[in-house]
């Protein structure tokens, strides 16, 4: 019995629950295909870890580092699912990867400081050096086949350029980076004295063609200037929880990040819930992220098929991610003109490209996110193949 069936979707709970962009925020009979939140219930050993400590009674303050357990859970799972070698003490939990973006943005970064970060790609590395002072400095992140075109990278490097923002695999594209790829960056990195905030908080979302690979299986001493983060909304669904990790291979560094968190003053830190219950999908349910992983392939290559036959579409295959971004600009209309039009004349609700989501050169782009049931799925399709064919009329 699969947990990723169209039956396994309870909407009156998600209704009530799933906002940021999704159930809970949209009108009667509106299809969100948009933030990357899944559909789906969490694994049933989730909800009883969170039971279990629930029945204890009592919701005492844990240590402001973490619990003593969360490391060692981290470490473990991480050596064992993506070859990477981690020191358990140095792993500090947080509320949220967004959290963690910010407090090693404001480790390392002062204003005046430049941060690169990549066009198109999430905006919470640009949010992450805006909150540190610093300015971000945009790499146009444009494709050549199914990779990034690194070639100018070194361009884009100026003496006050401090850190380089690394997503991996990469949102919105669902690219995942080549050893010679992570090379270049790191070699540029050295070259410079440059810090790498390397975002992983879709490492466990990759599909069958390539293979995650992690910058820091360079090595521990090459690594000594990144600082890594990873989450538990994409694999597991625990976006409620607010929980992230931060992770390091160097001591000093890591130190720095800590103090930038706020959880040894206890204005930042995350709750024993949330530890509790990323501690028991790391160690116990990585059976459902590998089920969920075999649902979504098949829910990525059906919308691709279907999304690269509609007029006016173009679409590349994500290696990671369960989102789609396809090329909308022949319609001639800005991302947010298109994704409301489509909205309002067939209900299914996308994610436009632009500024305000993944960087300027996002323009004339949609996000989709197939992280749901494949009825859902196919519906939210026909509307969107029912709204190019008004506005081909």
């Amino acid at each position: 019995m699969s947990f990723f069936a169209d039956d396994k979707i309870n909407f009156e709970i998600l209704k009530k629950r799933a906002f940021n962009g999704r159930w809970a925020d949209m009108a009667d009979g509106v299809i969100p295909l948009t933030s990357a939140d899944p559909d789906f219930p969490v694994a049933p050993e989730i909800k009883q870890a969170l039971i279990e400590y629930i029945n204890g009674g009592y919701f005492s303050y844990v240590p402001p580092t973490g619990l003593p357990e969360f490391g060692g859970c981290l470490a473990r799972c991480l050596k064992e699912r993506k070859n990477e070698i981690i020191d358990e003490n140095l792993v500090l939990p947080v509320d949220s990867a967004a959290s963690a973006m910010a407090s090693i943005a404001r480790s390392f970064l002062k204003p005046g400081d430049e941060m690169i970060c990549f066009d198109p790609c999430d905006f919470l590395f640009r949010e992450a050096a805006l909150c540190a002072g610093a300015t971000p400095i945009f790499f146009p992140a444009k494709l050549k086949g199914s990779h990034i075109d690194l070639s100018d990278l070194e361009a884009y490097i100026t003496p006050k350029t401090k850190m380089l923002g690394l997503c991996n695999p990469h949102n919105p594209y669902g690219v995942l980076y080549t050893r010679e790829d992570l090379e270049h960056i790191m070699s540029l990195c050295e070259k410079y004295d440059i810090m790498i905030m390397n975002d992983e908080i879709w490492s466990d979302i990759t599909y069958s063609e390539e293979k995650f690979l992690s910058i820091l299986t360079l090595g521990a001493e090459r690594c000594s200037r990144v600082l890594s983060v990873f989450g538990y909304s994409k694999s597991f669904g625990l976006a409620g929880l607010r929980i992230g990790a931060i992770y390091a291979t160097d001591k000093d560094n890591f130190e720095k990040v800590v103090e930038s968190s706020h959880v040894l003053s206890t204005v930042g830190g995350a709750t024993s819930l949330s530890q509790i219950g990323a501690m028991a999908a790391m160690d116990r349910c990585y059976y459902w992220v590998d089920e969920f992983i075999k649902h979504l392939q098949g829910n990525r290559d059906y919308a691709l098929n279907r999304l690269n036959k509609m007029p006016g579409i173009t679409c590349h295959r994500p290696a990671g991610t369960y989102l789609l971004f396809p090329n909308v600009s022949s319609y001639g209309m800005t991302s947010l003109d298109f994704v409301n039009t489509i909205c309002e004349k067939t209900k299914v609700k996308l994610v436009p490209g632009g500024h305000r989501f993944f960087g300027d050169l996002s323009e004339g782009y949609i996000r989709i996110c197939f992280a749901t049931g494949r009825g859902v799925l196919t519906e939210g399709l026909d509307r969107l193949e029912a709204g190019l064919e008004f506005l081909n009329k």
